[in-house]
């Protein structure tokens, strides 16, 4: 519900994710329009020099209708909770306000690919959400049914980050809370947009799309040659790396809850 803001704990958490993704260059940072993640955006933006907050009602919280305002322990006991544990595409919440999950993972998934093609094929973003909305976007990522998104966990301020090709999406971190952001940084090593100028088009294009939406063979972390496009995905937020259909590289995505 509105007017819901961080408390000091949750101030403290989205000041130590602002910390630990400082380094890392970000074309938009994007939020849901309540205010808890109006507020962790913000301090993420207030490390970047007057940075803007772009608003994205999409990637708002799922809109619990009769639910919103109602104590977890009473809602604990009504038939649709377990609906909601167990089968969660089934699931539309009560009263005129009340959205089916399937309408709110589709509203947010197609708000992530309206925005990797915004900001194109070496753009890295951040978008701020919720819970329910990050793990219904990792589910899709994952190729998972709605289902299953239950098994999903997004924590309070944690870093989800999805890679997005032609081919497929690639899950890179998932609820993480902790560590650095080195490994999400632009490449320098001949494989950026300087190298693509230097080339042949049509090549670069066959190339890249090749490579960068191919599974690492025998493990290895992200996809072959894993070029950039990776989505961040967090609770609070969600950042994304944005990619050109044509070169492999999408926007990342981080989403929280």
């Amino acid at each position: 519900m509105p007017a819901i803001p961080l408390d000091d704990r949750g101030q403290a958490q989205a000041a130590a994710l602002a910390a630990r993704l400082a380094p890392l260059p970000l074309d938009a940072i994007v939020s849901s329009p309540l205010e808890r993640c109006q507020q962790t955006a913000a301090a993420i933006a207030a490390t970047r020099d007057g940075q803007q907050v772009i608003t994205e009602d999409r990637v708002g919280e799922c809109r619990y209708g009769d639910w919103t305002g109602q104590p977890l322990k009473k809602l604990a006991q009504e038939p649709l909770w377990r609906v909601v544990q167990a089968h969660p595409s089934a699931v539309t919440f009560p009263g005129p306000d009340g959205e089916s999950m399937p309408d709110m993972q589709h509203r947010a998934v197609a708000a992530v690919r309206e925005w990797n093609a915004r900001l194109g094929r070496d753009a890295t973003y951040l978008i701020c959400s919720h819970g329910d909305v990050i793990k219904a976007i990792v589910a899709d990522s994952l190729g998972l049914h709605l289902d299953q998104c239950q098994r999903i966990q997004a924590d309070p301020c944690s870093l989800t980050v999805i890679r997005y090709t032609p081919l497929r999406p690639f899950l890179v971190r998932m609820n993480d809370r902790g560590g650095g952001v080195d490994d999400l940084m632009p490449r320098a090593d001949g494989h950026g947009p300087a190298h693509h100028r230097a080339h042949d088009q049509a090549h670069d294009r066959a190339h890249d799309q090749a490579r960068g939406s191919d599974a690492a063979v025998g493990g290895g972390s992200g996809g072959a040659d894993a070029p950039n496009g990776r989505a961040d995905t967090m609770n609070g937020a969600t950042s994304i790396q944005a990619g050109a259909a044509a070169s492999g590289r999408q926007p990342s995505a981080d989403t929280r809850g």
